[in-house]
């Protein structure tokens, strides 16, 4: 027993320093998720903001179910289908400015393509092809992240560093449910607040860390909850309402950009297919599940509040498919065509300056593709790398 565990033992009242450095109450989130389509604040939103938000949930719909197609047909290693969060992904990609970074995650392909990347690039990684597949400087897009959470310290470090430096830059980091039950997860927040780093976060509670259900993750009442005891704001959206999550991220980078710190939003979601085409979600959740999900989707609420404004009719959505069905056509023949690789690209973008061990193992490597080539002289030229 310690002497302040004995009765009548003297216990000192904690001095002033220990009370909260901010107060909680104005860092809650709201009870239920923040909703826009189908009430009065939808009156007042741009119809060109919505028609935009239609167009690219539409071709992103599209884009999940070819690329999931791509897998059956050998095209693709694995693909994590946002089939049902497109809002999430949409949202995300146009609620940054030009200078801006968007740090995804594996599944957020979608919000990459939004945000102007080439579809094809934006596969590239899934299909096993040459590192990222893209330049990350060139699209302010970090390569997609498949470790868990991983990337959100790094959109912590490039945010706090653009600050530094006087950059206007916001980081936005997309993470889902599963991954708020990483350290990373953690570490990021807590910097992020102690710093005020410009950089937003963005969860996609789509039910599912793959068959581990939220309940069993955490005993919170909201993972935006967590923001508070880290410092900062915690916003809770529909994340089936595109115009929804767009203006509570709009809000956040906002804030962000004028000096105001960090934001966790949970948009709160869910995922219609399989985690992966290796995934059998069949194990662990009911098809009534599901079905009930699919009376909630994103492209359907946005549909009907385009159609009670008389914004959209059937040709504007017959015109939306066929260009959603012009961009998967150019994406399957793109797929098709075999790429062609040059192994010694394993050493390159690893260092600025390669190691003494890099240098040496890349001239093993070209003795070993000019050997091989002398070997077969007559093979067409490139078939050797």
């Amino acid at each position: 027993m310690t002497v302040l565990e004995q009765p009548g033992s003297y216990r000192p009242t904690p001095p002033p320093a220990w009370r909260p450095r901010t107060d909680p109450a104005p860092l809650l989130p709201d009870a239920e998720p923040y909703r826009v389509l189908g009430t009065e604040a939808a009156d007042g939103l741009d119809a060109g903001l919505l028609l935009r938000l239609y167009g690219h949930l539409v071709r992103g719909r599209r884009y999940n179910a070819q690329a999931t197609a791509l897998t059956r047909q050998g095209r693709l290693a694995v693909y994590p289908s946002s089939t049902g969060q497109e809002a999430c992904e949409v949202a995300a990609a146009l609620a940054l400015q030009e200078q801006d970074w968007l740090f995804p995650s594996y599944r957020d392909t979608l919000a990459a393509v939004a945000r102007g990347l080439d579809p094809v690039q934006a596969l590239t990684l899934l299909r096993g092809d040459w590192h990222t597949g893209y330049d990350p400087h060139e699209h302010r897009i970090a390569p997609l992240c498949t470790p868990l959470a991983t990337q959100l310290p790094h959109a912590v470090g490039l945010a706090h560093a653009a600050r530094l430096k006087g950059d206007d830059v916001v980081a936005l980091a997309m993470v889902g449910d599963g991954g708020t039950s990483e350290g990373d997860f953690h570490e990021a927040l807590n910097f992020a607040a102690v710093w005020q780093a410009p950089v937003v976060f963005l969860v996609q509670n789509n039910g599912f860390a793959i068959s581990v259900p939220l309940a069993k993750q955490t005993a919170a009442p909201s993972l935006a909850h967590k923001a508070v005891g880290y410092g900062m704001p915690g916003r809770l959206v529909d994340g089936n309402d595109a115009a929804a999550v767009h203006e509570v991220l709009t809000d956040a980078v906002r804030r962000a950009r004028e000096g105001g710190g960090p934001t966790l939003v949970e948009a709160v979601t869910y995922r219609m297919d399989a985690h992966t085409n290796a995934d059998d979600a069949t194990r662990y959740r009911s098809d009534t599940e599901v079905e009930t999900w699919r009376g909630h989707d994103p492209i359907a609420l946005l549909e009907q509040e385009l159609t009670a404004r008389k914004l959209l009719d059937e040709a504007g959505m017959a015109a939306e498919r066929e260009a959603a069905e012009r961009m998967a056509a150019d994406l399957r023949e793109r797929m098709n065509q075999d790429p062609v690789l040059d192994p010694m690209d394993l050493f390159t973008h690893v260092y600025a300056e390669q190691t003494v061990q890099l240098r040496e193992q890349a001239e093993l490597l070209r003795a070993e593709l000019d050997a091989a080539a002398e070997a077969a002289p007559d093979s067409p030229e490139g078939t050797q790398r």
